[in-house]
């Protein structure tokens, strides 16, 4: 077991453009299959559906995988807002001694800070008081990409 600490390329979130996307308004059922749709009537543009606080939201690209558990591992990308106080429970993007790390934040009763993993490979991480910590920004969305990759991917 260890502690990974995170590289991060961080991003400025430029909401100065609008791009409006095709939206398929009445959803996309993922039970049964619905009768399709046969044009789309509404439109959807991402940095207003996604960011509240554009002067405080950034992106970043996950390296690593500490947080492969939960699904998210390298490569995708992180909507990030300093502007949130973070909350136990929540995904965050922390400082721990001038290196970045993601991880979920545990408040415990006693007061300490705890820094989960959900990759079984790592171990968490207590924030004690010789630590210089500080969460960076809290995590809101994390995009993905689901398309099966080449090399390993499992055949249907």
């Amino acid at each position: 077991m260890s502690n990974e600490i995170l590289r991060l390329y961080i991003y400025n979130a430029d909401t100065s453009a609008e791009l409006s996307l095709p939206y398929a308004d009445a959803g996309v059922w993922a039970g049964f299959p619905s009768p399709a749709q046969d044009y789309i009537t509404e439109s959807i543009d991402l940095n207003r559906e996604l960011i509240e606080h554009p002067a405080s939201t950034f992106y970043a690209k996950v390296v690593g995988d500490s947080m492969a558990g939960e699904g998210i591992t390298e490569g995708d990308i992180l909507i990030i807002d300093k502007s949130v106080e973070p909350e136990h429970g929540d995904l965050a993007v922390c400082c721990l001694d001038g290196e970045f790390t993601l991880k979920r934040l545990r408040f415990t009763s006693a007061g300490r800070v705890m820094l989960m993993p959900s990759n079984p490979r790592y171990r968490p991480i207590e924030v004690g008081p010789d630590n210089d910590f500080r969460v960076w920004g809290v995590v809101l969305y994390t995009i993905k990409p689901n398309r099966r990759r080449p090399h390993g991917a499992e055949r249907w």
